[in-house]
This record gives C-alpha cells, structure tokens and sequence, in this order.
C-alpha cells in the first residue's frame, strides 16, 4: 500500500511510502531484510512520524508494529524481576502495579513524560530504540540495570543497558535487528531510588534530569550508587565519579553536594539550548542530585 499525504506546504507531510503492517516478528523481520536501509519500523510513532513530517527522516517503507499484540505484556518473572514487552504502551506502565512494586523508579518516572495523549500511544521499546538524548526512558534503564532483548536473522541476544545507548539517536542494536523486550531486575533490599527532572513546562523536555540507586549495608553507609543524566550530552550519561565518591560513606549533604560538584562539573558534557544554558544545565544538575540522593537514602533507610 502506497501512502502520499498532500499538503500545500509538503515540508509537513512525509514523502510517498509504502506502507506494511506486520502481520508477526517474523514477518517484520523478513521486510526489513527485503526492503534494508529504505525501512523504519513503526512502534507508538511518537518521535518517528513527527519526523517524517518535516523530513527529517525520509523512509519508503514504514513496517508498522502494533498488529503483533505479542509484544505488548507486564509480567513479573519467576527471579522476581519486570518483564515488559518493547510495544507495552508508556500509559500502561505508569498505572501497572507490577511496575510500582518491582521498578518504583521506572514509575516514579512515566509521568514526567511528555504528556498523557503521548504516553498513550508511545511505547517502552520504541522510545529505547529512538534513544533521544533528551529522554527519561534510557536513563532509567540504565540506572535500574535493565537488559534489552533483540531478536533478527541470527536469533535473540540480551545487551545491556549500559552497553545499548551508543550516542545521540544510536544504539547497539544491528539493522535487521528489532527490540523485542526488557527486563528490570529485582531491587535488592536496602535500596532507594528516585527520579526528578526540570522543564520549563509540564510536559516539556526536561532542562535537565537525574535518576539514583543507592543500596546501603547493614551499617547504613552507601554500599552501590549509580547515577544517570538525561539531556547532559549525546546520550544518557552515567556518572561513575560521582558514584564512586558515595560508596563507602555515611550519606551527608556535605557527601550528596561533593558528588553533585564532580558529576556536574567533570562528568555531564550540557550542550546547552534556547531554554537553558550550560552553566545553568550545571547548576540544575547540582541542585538536582542533592536533592534526589537525599530522597534515594532514605527510602534505602525505610526499605
């Protein structure tokens, strides 16, 4: 089937393409060894058709995703850990009770993107496979040691979060490759998290965001930290000096405020935009670790 959208200004309308409803995993996979490069997979088409639009992106083929209801599942596994399926709808993840108890943090997070019209129709694995700088979902995956499991003609291997996001708009998958499902492991006990960002607007993209894990020992000193930042360079950055200064300590401001300082001045690259500069997307980023490291310890301190 052939789609051409006619506009009087065509810079708003995608070009002609041919377009394919998947009918399986199976059969996308066989369109996307037919068709190669001319090809872009549909999933909740949030950030792809917008795109498109304004021809950013010009594909002739468009291999559409949600037929396959396969895809589209919240299950907890037998080890205790999230299973989701890559076209699980963002709105239903952020009124799903397995992801409330098992990833709090991967909960805390849905609201704060975009708004509800958009986290109706977007998926989980179609913003992970987009992998905008920009958004929430690849820093909470990282943060919360999520896998990806990808599936194409050689079969189905797992990659790691930290190991998925390979720059702005580039992960690790191959191009006959599709994202199939992700798994969040179990929190361990003694663990907090939290996840707080800033927007000039509800809705709008995040300035700047910060999400944290800290797990305590049996003393109530940081025994693990990880810390990811959203919209501080070409992809989700985690701040390994950062983290690495809490662990061993008994958590302060003084200790919150001396990883804040390393992850915001050494560690985020900001590129800046109309809405926040640099030095002020550092200043955020400040203010904004402080404050989720000191929410994270005491929901590890109550666990």
């Amino acid at each position: 089937m052939l789609y051409n959208a006619y506009s009087s200004n065509p810079a708003m309308k995608p070009p002609p393409f041919k377009y394919i409803a998947a009918e399986s995993v199976e059969h996308a996979l066989e369109q996307m060894a037919e068709y190669g490069d001319a090809a872009k997979l549909l999933a909740g088409g949030q950030s792809l058709i917008p795109a498109m639009n304004f021809r950013v992106l010009q594909p002739s083929v468009l291999i559409d995703l949600n037929p396959i209801g396969d895809l589209e599942y919240i299950r907890r596994s037998d080890d205790g850990a999230l299973v989701v399926g890559a076209m699980t709808r963002q709105r239903d993840l952020e009124r799903s009770s397995h992801v409330e108890r098992i990833t709090p943090l991967l909960f805390e997070a849905m609201p704060h993107i975009a708004h509800p019209q958009i986290r109706t129709r977007g998926t989980l694995g179609g913003s992970l496979a987009h992998a905008d700088p920009a958004a929430e979902l690849p820093v909470i995956a990282i943060t919360s040691g999520a896998a990806m499991k990808a599936t194409g003609p050689s079969g189905d291997r797992w990659i790691e979060a930290k190991d998925f996001f390979q720059g702005m708009f580039s992960t690790a998958l191959e191009p006959e490759e599709i994202l199939v499902e992700v798994t969040f492991p179990a929190r361990k006990p003694h663990t907090g998290w939290s996840f707080e960002e800033t927007s000039r607007r509800r809705g709008d993209y995040g300035m700047m965001g910060v999400a944290v894990e800290v797990e305590l020992d049996e003393g109530g000193s940081v025994k693990e930290a990880r810390l990811v930042y959203m919209n501080a360079g070409d992809g989700p950055i985690e701040a390994e000096k950062a983290a690495a200064l809490l662990r061993g300590q008994r958590p302060t401001q003084e200790v919150f405020a001396a990883a804040a300082a390393e992850a915001a001045d050494n560690e985020i690259d900001p590129m800046g935009s109309v809405h926040a500069s640099i030095d002020f997307q550092r200043h955020l980023a400040r203010v904004l670790t402080a404050r989720v490291l000191a929410k994270a310890y005491a929901r590890a301190q109550s666990s």
